[in-house]
This record gives structure tokens, C-alpha cells and sequence, in this order.
């Protein structure tokens, strides 16, 4: 199956963004995103827009929305981590969201059905680690809601 031209266009945009540079003598490579994210506040704007295109891209060439769902994510997470000051900076080198967004429309475009049941049971362990956390955090206010009340009556 022929690939498609706008997945030829973000898989090169993807690798500008991820892996474009070299660093010198080590097998580390990183881009322009990056970089981007050392300009404070619109760097990291900047790195969101251009992986949205991405995202964009797949849901033009009809990506499920299990998928959609998981570029989604890792976006999500890029642009969470990668606020945070010298820390995203270098979690950006590491993490590489567009290139892991565009692999997940690659192996969609290869193999659809399989691509699809993996991308479900991540979104369904995604869905019930949010559940999850939002239990915990109920139980917990309520918890410490509990405690604060009996501490204050034996203020009192």
C-alpha cells in the first residue's frame, strides 16, 4: 500500500521536531522542539501547535479514534512535562511524541485491525487509571476531611 503524502509530510516534520540534530559522538539525537521549548511560554505553545498538526493529519486520514485518543496522550504528556523549566526541556529530548504519533499512524495505515485492538485496550487502562485516580482522590479528601473535622472538634 502506497503511503500516503501527508503522512510522508508529517513523518518528516515528526523527525525535525524528535531526532533532526545530532549530538556529536553519541547516538543521542533531538530536535527542534526542544528547542523551542527553551523560549519561556511560547516555545512550548509553538511545539503543542506543530505536533497538533500531527494529530490532525490522522484524523484526515481516518485514524480511529482509539488512536486519536493515544497521539492525544502523548501530546498531552509532552506538553505537561515539557513546561516544566530545564526538566521538560531535557524530557523532550527523550520522550519524542511526534515520531511515537506518526509510528501510530503508520502501523494503522499497515495494519488497521491490529492497530486498532491495541490502541482500545490502551485507552480502556488509560480510562481506568483516571477512574482510579479520581477515586483515590475522593477517598482521600474524604479521609482527610474526616480527620480535620475530629482535629478541630478536639480543638474546640
Amino acid at each position: 500500500m502506497p503511503r500516503p503524502t501527508s503522512l510522508t509530510r508529517v513523518s518528516r516534520l515528526a523527525y525535525w521536531l524528535d531526532a533532526g540534530i545530532p549530538i556529536p559522538g553519541t547516538s543521542i539525537r533531538f530536535g527542534l522542539d526542544p528547542v523551542l521549548g527553551l523560549v519561556p511560554g511560547l516555545g512550548d505553545a509553538a511545539g503543542v501547535l506543530l505536533a497538533a498538526w500531527i494529530l490532525f493529519e490522522g484524523i484526515r486520514l481516518g485514524a480511529p479514534s482509539a488512536t486519536i485518543l493515544r497521539m492525544a496522550s502523548n501530546i498531552a504528556i509532552d506538553a505537561l512535562i515539557g513546561a516544566v523549566p530545564v526538566l521538560g526541556d531535557v524530557f523532550d529530548v527523550v520522550w519524542k511524541a511526534n515520531l511515537k504519533n506518526v509510528a501510530l499512524l503508520e502501523r494503522h495505515a499497515l495494519e488497521p485491525t491490529a492497530a486498532g485492538k491495541s490502541d482500545r485496550v490502551f485507552v480502556a487502562l488509560l480510562a481506568g487509571g483516571v477512574v482510579a485516580l479520581c477515586v483515590g482522590l475522593l477517598v482521600g479528601g474524604a479521609l482527610f476531611a474526616a480527620w480535620f473535622i475530629r482535629w478541630e472538634c478536639r480543638c474546640l
